[in-house]
């Protein structure tokens, strides 16, 4: 991705003052903290109240195992972000908290990575920086042995929407995903496998 103006890496415990002033220029990253789909209700709406979304984020960087995810920056500043990790990590996915993966083989939740976020800074939007974080995100997934990855953007038959942070169909096409089911008109769930690329 030598190519672009942005610079996409993993996130480490290193980035996480950049990855502060990113969610802090909007009310819902600031206090969301990426944390809706790896917490319970509760923990969520309580750490949304509390600030405590941030500390459960921190904990989660600080513990070890797979980054959580990818920064996007240009000349330093950082202008995007993509939440990703094994299925696993995501009670939402793998907990009965959402009907969109209903169906899907539990037993590639350690395998198969999700991209459940996507975030970029609004005066960066439609410039491409979704599409350099959805790469980067599968480049991390390779590196960190899985075997396919999957996303649950919005359909692009939908306008724009309040849910757009879990990305657009076209750019999980872009980069080479295919839809494997639409649970619904409006979702779709995209799959990319690497043991095919």
């Amino acid at each position: 991705m030598d190519h672009l103006p942005w610079q996409v890496g993993p996130l480490g415990v290193d980035d996480l003052a950049d990855l502060a002033l990113l969610f802090g220029s909007s009310r819902n990253t600031r206090s969301c903290w990426c944390t809706s789909f790896c917490s319970s209700r509760s923990q969520f709406a309580l750490g949304w109240m509390t600030g405590r979304n941030r500390t459960r984020f921190e904990a989660m960087a600080y513990a070890g195992g797979p980054p959580m995810g990818v920064l996007a920056s240009m000349d330093g500043t950082p202008v995007g972000w993509a939440a990703c990790g094994p299925r696993a990590r995501y009670l939402v996915a793998v907990g009965g908290r959402s009907r969109l993966l209903d169906g899907l083989d539990r037993s590639e939740d350690e395998s198969v990575w999700l991209v459940p976020c996507i975030f970029v800074r609004a005066e960066e939007r439609g410039r491409g920086v979704s599409h350099a974080l959805v790469q980067g995100a599968v480049v991390l997934a390779e590196h960190h042995g899985a075997t396919a990855v999957e996303g649950w953007p919005v359909s692009s038959a939908e306008p724009g929407q309040g849910d757009d942070f879990v990305g657009r169909e076209g750019v999980f096409e872009h980069a080479g995903f295919r839809c494997v089911t639409r649970p619904d008109p409006t979702r779709a769930i995209m799959r990319l496998d690497l043991r095919d690329v």
